[in-house]
């Protein structure tokens, strides 16, 4: 069998179905001299089953900079490196990127080879209508981080994908719901191409309720997806309400939960005119 000229070819793995692997994926991990995976005792099965014989390197979250340099070290030899993760596209929330960056830097030629990815699987699912989509990947496990990091996203007007783990996936839906508020809506897509796919869409209020009926619910990984904003609504109605809440005395978080849930205004907007009326 011929070898692969040399090049870092950058190849999707399926999310679970085996039927979804690519004959150009089959072939190009089949020709490469080395393959480099996330985690090679995940991988062997899949290679087993497609007959892949390369020389397996290790490529991980916690060695990718070395791992990087093995790979480039690799490519000035002449030889060919395929680049997979655990399952989908590499480089999208899983390590991949800085080994691109470096055998770029380093003058190798990047193969990319399109194939699956969980955001954009579950994306063509949801019935969203929204234009855009920005990918958000995973949230910080830390509550204060992660909730800063949802107050940024509260405005934007375009869906928003996230990952999850299941260990996290009832507490990162209540934190969509506290940043977000109940009317927004949430898809959430578990266990995709696989036996016990899900992809279930509802209002935000109401997801807490749906995880908890069910606990197999709560099981597999996920991609969620949160509609965009709505417009943006006159200040008026928002800055009226706000007023009369802060004015009975209440704190400026009570007061901004109050008025977000009877107008409907982004939070960032609510917080920026309580801080207007304060000063």
């Amino acid at each position: 069998m011929t070898e692969e000229s040399p090049a870092l070819y950058v190849v999707p793995t399926p999310l679970g179905n085996l039927s979804d692997m690519t004959p150009r994926a089959v072939e190009t991990l089949r020709r490469a001299a080395w393959v480099a995976c996330e985690d090679t005792r995940h991988s062997a099965p899949l290679f087993k089953h497609f007959g892949v014989s390369a020389r397996l390197l290790a490529a991980h979250e916690h060695n990718e900079e070395a791992a990087a340099q093995q790979i480039v070290a690799r490519l000035d030899a002449g030889e060919s490196v395929a680049l997979v993760c655990d399952a989908g596209t590499p480089a999208i929330s899983d390590p991949g990127a800085r080994i691109v960056a470096r055998a770029r830097a380093a003058g190798h030629r990047i193969v990319p080879l399109p194939g699956p990815c969980a955001a954009v699987t579950a994306l063509s699912a949801s019935g969203l209508a929204d234009p855009r989509f920005l990918f958000c990947g995973f949230l910080p496990a830390k509550a204060r981080q992660r909730e800063e990091a949802l107050r940024e996203l509260a405005g934007q007007r375009h869906a928003l994908v996230f990952y999850e783990a299941p260990h996290r996936i009832v507490e990162t839906v209540d934190a969509l719901l506290s940043a977000f508020g109940p009317a927004r809506t949430l898809v959430l897509a578990r266990e995709l191409t696989k036996l016990f796919e899900t992809v279930h869409a509802c209002a935000l209020g109401e997801a807490p309720a749906w995880l908890e009926a069910d606990t197999n619910r709560r099981r597999g990984e996920f991609v969620l997806i949160v509609s965009g904003a709505p417009p943006a609504q006159d200040d008026g109605e928002a800055r009226r309400v706000l007023e009369l809440l802060l004015d009975e005395g209440l704190p400026v978080r009570q007061a901004v939960k109050l008025a977000r849930a009877i107008t409907g205004a982004a939070r960032n907007t609510l917080y920026e005119l309580a801080l207007r009326q304060r000063e």
